[in-house]
């Protein structure tokens, strides 16, 4: 959207730089425009329900909240972090020790299924899926912290709750909120078929005006009626949505996939860990001291030996028809499996 368009503050026109036709831009704003109708209303009490699941996981104390509260215009920000503390404690605690018991499971699990036994792998599966639920409930419990401040804080601005108890735990989870840390647990084999589109790039074809029509009944806005009923986000993905997105960020990604960007930094970092020394010293530093050390070398070292390398095989498929139909059965019994 133009911002700066010539005549926008005055014509309220929006002029749109896009590849597809006219239609599809006004289709997607329609929903949105000023003077559709809600399909239904959002039900107020969902509020209540949310305080009674947050307050129901045992994290925090009622007393912990009003106390925060009382102090929150008057004490520093570390004053309050130490009072939410406890708190914090509670869940890293817990959520500790659901991960710990989580793997635990799962690499009992794994070993079970090679015995063939039926029944013990019906009792290590259920043991494994009753760890992974205790770990997932103390994950959603950190979502629905902010589920109920977004909640609260739209739903206010239209219903008098009159209730002091739903704005004190608004400012109280708001601040508890990013305090909770999960945990990334590193997993073997991550799959790239679920790689989904996360950005794009537009480039401008052609600019034109475009109108919403105000008497398109069709269009109703549906509204919110699952707040607090978040699902455990899937770890492995979430981490690899992340580096998808810093690479994206890092190169011009025009005849890149994302399955070559993400390829290339697992060649750079499996030749990386082929350097014993800085692999010794991430092991036992920081992240912070571990860059300082031989790490940066490293990384210069394998982007040029993967180059190298890939120029080698590139040359010797390129000169030998055998060799390339050896290394297209290869490649083919690879996709087969």
């Amino acid at each position: 959207m133009n911002r700066n368009y010539p005549g926008k503050a005055e014509t309220g026109t929006f002029i749109l730089d896009f590849f597809n036709d006219p239609d599809d831009i006004l289709k997607a704003f329609q929903p949105y425009y000023q003077t559709a109708e809600l399909a239904d209303v959002s039900d107020p009490d969902l509020i209540f329900d949310l305080n009674d699941k947050l307050r129901a996981a045992n994290i925090f104390t009622w007393q912990e909240v009003e106390q925060f509260c009382d102090a929150f215009f008057v004490k520093s920000n570390a004053a309050l972090a130490n009072i939410c503390k406890p708190a914090v404690d509670r869940w890293q605690k817990r959520y500790k020790s659901a991960v710990d018991a989580y793997k635990q499971a799962k690499a009992i699990f794994e070993r079970t299924k090679k015995t063939a036994d039926a029944v013990l792998i019906a009792n290590a599966e259920n043991s494994f899926k009753q760890c992974k639920q205790e770990k997932d409930a103390l994950e959603i419990f950190k979502k629905d912290l902010g589920s109920f401040v977004r909640f609260y804080e739209f739903m206010s601005q239209i219903v008098d709750y009159d209730d002091k108890a739903l704005e004190k735990l608004s400012l109280y989870a708001r601040n508890l909120r990013p305090m909770l840390r999960e945990t990334f647990m590193e997993e073997d084999n991550l799959d790239l078929d679920n790689v989904t589109l996360s950005h794009y790039r537009l480039s401008m074809i052609r600019k034109q005006d475009i109108k919403l029509q105000e008497n398109s009944a069709d269009y109703k806005l549906v509204p919110g009626d699952d707040v607090g009923t978040g699902k455990p986000k899937d770890r492995k993905e979430e981490f690899l949505s992340q580096i998808i997105s810093r690479l994206n960020e890092l190169f011009v990604t025009d005849n890149l996939t994302e399955k070559d960007l993400v390829n290339y930094a697992y060649t750079i970092r499996d030749k990386v860990s082929e350097n014993e020394i800085v692999m010794k010293q991430i092991a036992n530093n920081t992240a912070e001291q571990a860059m300082l050390g031989d790490f940066a070398k490293a990384i210069d070292d394998a982007i040029i030996d993967s180059s190298e390398a890939h120029q080698n095989q590139m040359l010797q498929l390129l000169s030998n028809p055998a060799k390339a139909a050896a290394f297209a059965k290869v490649v083919f019994d690879l996709l087969k499996s």
